[in-house]
């Protein structure tokens, strides 16, 4: 069953109208990422501090984002233990980001699962710190609850494995999370249609992060307005109250009047 879902996400006290972020890798040159960004109406935009020169300002990819309206979600992707997540994220805030970061930790390259040790490690030390931390992890309810715990904004589990476009796998653990979450629940990874997207909202996550899927299409544009629809609209069908689910056939028009006397 999904949550009573509000008119705004709020993230640490920011509220925001969308609930589609959006990711800035893979897109075949920043003009079309600035684009696709528009058409998304996200007002989240994570990108990896490896593609960013920090000692530079007017670094290309944070020129064609703007940080007037969104809200930069810098991530700390590539960090293979908590050491290097947090030193990626001190960096980040000295060179005058905001503190908000997306932590994630992936000592395997081969399939990028999220390391839960060391992504608690880090999420301790830089929520001591003063960072608004959005922790990127599998969908695990357990470390969920951990990282609520000791005070992340959010937590982000998988649907399926990043860049799998595979859809919403792990429903049962993302139900779990769901339910006993009292922050907001952002589902990360593996969304690979609008579809999955919709569907993640339905099954009551707070809201979605999607890269791949929209970056690799062969019209970006064209699909991050599909996602933007697709997550409207399954939010607008979560206000309105989602219909239960029944394991036997319920007749929309019963027998009553003259087709009883029959």
């Amino acid at each position: 069953m999904s949550k009573n879902m509000s008119s705004n996400l709020v993230i640490a006290g920011r509220k925001f109208n969308s609930r589609l972020m959006i990711g800035t890798g893979k897109f075949s040159s920043n003009s079309i990422m600035a684009d696709a960004i528009k058409a998304s109406n996200s007002e989240i935009v994570t990108v990896a501090l490896r593609r960013v020169d920090l000692d530079n300002p007017s670094d290309d990819i944070l020129s064609y984002i703007d940080k007037e309206s969104i809200t930069l979600l810098p991530n700390t992707s590539g960090a293979i233990d908590h050491i290097e997540a947090v030193r990626l994220a001190r960096l980040s805030r000295a060179s005058g980001l905001e503190p908000w970061i997306k932590l994630e930790v992936t000592p395997n390259p081969y399939n990028l699962l999220p390391d839960p040790i060391e992504t608690l490690k880090a999420a301790e030390i830089l929520v001591k710190e003063g960072f608004i931390v959005l922790p990127y992890i599998q969908a695990d309810p357990i470390l969920a609850r951990r990282l609520e715990e000791i005070g992340t904004a959010t937590v982000m589990p998988l649907a399926a494995p990043i860049g799998t476009n595979k859809g919403v796998r792990a429903t049962d653990e993302l139900l779990m999370i769901i339910e006993q979450s009292s922050v907001p629940v952002v589902i990360d990874a593996g969304i690979g249609t609008p579809s999955h997207a919709g569907y993640a909202i339905e099954l009551g996550a707070d809201a979605v992060l999607v890269n791949t899927a929209i970056a690799v299409a062969t019209d970006p544009i064209k699909m991050a307005e599909a996602f933007a629809l697709a997550v409207e609209a399954s939010t607008i069908g979560r206000e309105a109250g989602l219909a239960n689910r029944s394991d036997n056939a319920i007749s929309s028009s019963p027998l009553t009047g003259f087709l009883k006397d029959i």
